[in-house]
């Protein structure tokens, strides 16, 4: 049991970390956080759990599931907060995710005022790169930015 100094309401942790009081209950029910119950039921968290917050909210602003985030957590302690070796070997293992998004978004940029990918809303240059709307076989959506290779 921590001493109550080292324990935060759930108002004062979603003050804190920037989430909800929903988000929080959401992120305990999966296991994400975990709190103490006082004798009337209300949560109190360990100040550790902010770190755990702002982890969560980061990896999540990467786009990883909270299902992947979770995975992620396991290597991390629960009763405490990570070290710094803790939290370097975890940034490393999304390096990659994180360049392949770098990319995707330096190729939208770039690609922007020519192509939407194809979805095809029939822009004037699509006749040339998408005669007949030949990547709807592919399936719906923007086939490019889903990972459809382009013709050559």
């Amino acid at each position: 049991m921590l001493a109550k100094q080292d324990l935060l309401p759930i108002g004062r942790v979603a003050m804190r970390s920037g989430v909800a009081t929903s988000a929080l209950r959401f992120y305990e029910s999966t296991g994400l956080i975990s709190s103490e119950r006082t004798g009337g039921g209300h949560r109190l968290y360990p100040r550790h759990v902010l770190r755990r917050v702002a982890f969560i909210r980061v990896a999540q602003r990467l786009g990883l599931s909270l299902e992947e985030i979770a995975d992620a957590l396991t290597v991390v302690p629960h009763d405490r907060a990570p070290t710094k070796k803790e939290w370097e070997r975890l940034s490393r293992s999304w390096r990659a995710r994180l360049d392949e998004r770098i990319t995707a978004l330096q190729d939208l940029r770039n690609e922007l005022g020519e192509c939407i990918g194809c979805g095809c809303l029939s822009l004037a240059r699509c006749h040339l790169a998408n005669p007949g709307d030949r990547v709807a076989r592919n399936g719906a959506g923007p086939r490019y930015w889903v990972g459809d290779p382009r013709p050559s």
